[in-house]
């Protein structure tokens, strides 16, 4: 279409300048008429074929302009919704901020008394742990001195006997013992 718009202007302006040109020899010439009349011709041509093509094309650039317009209208209002829900959230962004702040305190707060609740059953534990050795050890000490109680006693027991044991005394016992032993061997 381009192109043939501008053979339109070529043409003219060749066919002005050689009208020109011409218009000082026309009455001299018979033939300018006929020149005239060709111009006329092709001038009347292209602009048949000017009408005929241009409002198509006029008719589809503008509904291409048209698109291109209510596209960019369109993506306006989908950006203006962005920069809306975006300028919602950077209003927000300090109360979310707040609320994590609160939210993050709460937590140290329960895992501060979770762990001051765990320390105290930790210590209750060793604590009854600790008196189940030491009551352990106190058994185990009272039988040391029991048994060392017991053997001090006897120890003392068999000094006395001793020293009340002459050697008439010791032969009696041992006659006696003895003696004792027969009997229930006849009982058997």
């Amino acid at each position: 279409m381009n192109r043939l718009i501008a053979f339109f202007f070529v043409a003219v302006a060749c066919f002005g300048q050689e009208a020109q040109g011409q218009a000082a020899q026309a009455a001299e010439d018979s033939n300018a008429t006929w020149r005239w009349i060709n111009f006329a011709i092709l001038a009347a041509g292209l602009l048949y074929l000017l009408i005929k093509n241009l409002p198509p094309y006029f008719r589809a650039r503008s509904e291409s302009i048209r698109k291109d317009i209510a596209e960019a209208q369109k993506l306006k209002q989908e950006s203006d919704l962005r920069a809306a829900e975006i300028d919602k959230k950077v209003a927000g962004l300090g109360a979310e901020i707040a609320a994590f702040r609160k939210q993050s305190i709460e937590e140290m707060d329960r895992e501060g008394a979770r762990i001051r609740q765990d320390t105290a059953a930790q210590i209750q534990k060793i604590n009854d742990q600790v008196q189940v050795e030491i009551e352990s050890a106190s058994k185990a000490a009272r039988r040391e001195l029991r048994l060392y109680a017991s053997n001090l006693s006897l120890d003392l027991a068999a000094q006395r006997v001793r020293a009340r044991l002459d050697a008439n005394s010791e032969a009696a016992l041992i006659d006696n013992f003895i003696g004792d032993l027969k009997g229930r061997e006849s009982k058997n």
